[in-house]
């Protein structure tokens, strides 16, 4: 088995709250939330994974801190065998990229497209100077951008052409993994579907490792290869895509995918999957923390807090249960397939005019 291209032990994301000074005042130590709670992951080179969970989850936390945007606490990240420090060289920092979420507020408002590449290739050196002007040319034609969007300010471009250049950005750098941090979350459902494609198509051509955060399990179902379920700012499921869908192991991955609006099914106003909201990172309960929320909680889940284990190397999910048997008929109401956007193949550039 070949060794990870990304690999996480023991990851854990503290942010401090309050005031430091007050606290020793009080003679208290000072106090913290921890978004990212000892996460352990490992993505091979050229994978697909999908990253999944509710608001507050710590999934965005997560991606900030692989691409050095937030300090980590403790626990380490080794990329190609090498560890990644919170001070990163030039070098480093291009192997790592990501794509945010909103595209408006992540491009400069007073640069055209084509400052906002050139300057990219100038600063790190990618291209000799007297090819910098073609190279950002390939870099939008290969987002399936006409290169006339060069001269254009991004208000003058449509929500998804936006985040083809942030695509197109990130692309300059030639970075080895690109992190998607529901980069379509604010576009509408149709680009949506031709921006998948876009970073599936750059992803088998290029040869980049992805990461894809996202609520949307539709989403996450088209474009990677295998899942990982966060809660709390840990790890509750992590399994092949397809088995996640089709036999969710984690009581939270089932809630998840009942949620989803699926093809000939009806919910109800107001009918919910998962009762309740996460606590508060400050209250976090013992034992397993979903077990406030879960179905099927039992003893042992309010005292013991169950390891992300499995069969397999493959197949893991932190519940105490997980791999006992269990009646079919309780999950038939998951038979239905997840309704999902349309992924047909478009042209970008005929179908997302930018405002007039």
């Amino acid at each position: 088995m070949t060794a990870p291209l990304l690999q996480l032990d023991g990851l854990t994301v503290a942010f401090r709250s309050g005031s430091r000074a007050l606290a020793r005042l009080r003679g208290r130590p000072a106090s913290s939330l921890t978004a990212v709670d000892a996460v352990s992951l490992e993505v091979e080179r050229g994978a697909s994974l999908g990253i999944v969970g509710e608001s507050g989850c710590g999934k965005s936390t997560l991606a900030k801190a692989l691409v050095g945007l937030v300090p980590v606490t403790s626990g380490t990240i080794t990329f190609d065998g090498r560890p990644l420090t919170g001070r990163r060289d030039r070098a480093t920092q291009r192997r790592v990229q990501m794509v945010f979420q909103d595209p408006s507020s992540a491009l400069n408002p007073s640069r055209t497209v084509g400052q906002t590449l050139t300057e990219l290739l100038k600063v790190h050196r990618m291209v000799p100077a007297d090819t910098i002007q073609a190279r950002a040319r390939e870099l939008l034609e290969l987002v399936e951008l006409p290169a006339s969007l060069l001269n254009a300010y991004p208000r003058r471009l449509s929500g998804g052409q936006r985040q083809r250049v942030g695509i197109a950005r990130a692309l300059a750098l030639n970075p080895e993994v690109l992190i998607a941090d529901e980069s379509v979350a604010a576009l509408d459902v149709s680009v949506q579907a031709s921006v998948l494609n876009l970073m599936a198509r750059l992803r088998e051509e290029l040869g980049i490792t992805l990461l894809f955060i996202s609520h949307d399990l539709a989403v996450v179902r088209h474009i990677s290869e295998r899942t990982v379920v966060m809660y709390l700012g840990r790890i509750v499921e992590d399994r092949p895509t397809r088995d996640i869908f089709t036999d969710p192991r984690h009581p939270y991955t089932v809630a998840l995918l009942r949620a989803a609006p699926r093809l000939g099914t009806k919910k109800d106003p107001g009918s919910a999957a998962l009762p309740g909201e996460p606590p508060a990172f400050g209250e976090l309960p013992s034992g397993c923390r979903f077990h406030p929320r879960c179905p099927q909680v039992r003893d042992i889940c309010r005292t013991a807090g169950p390891d992300l284990i499995g069969p397999t190397y493959s197949q893991k999910a932190a519940c105490h249960f997980a791999w006992t048997a269990r009646d079919p008929a309780t999950y038939a109401d998951l038979s239905q397939p997840v309704l999902e956007i349309g992924l047909q193949r478009t042209d970008a550039a005929t179908i997302e005019e930018g405002p007039s």
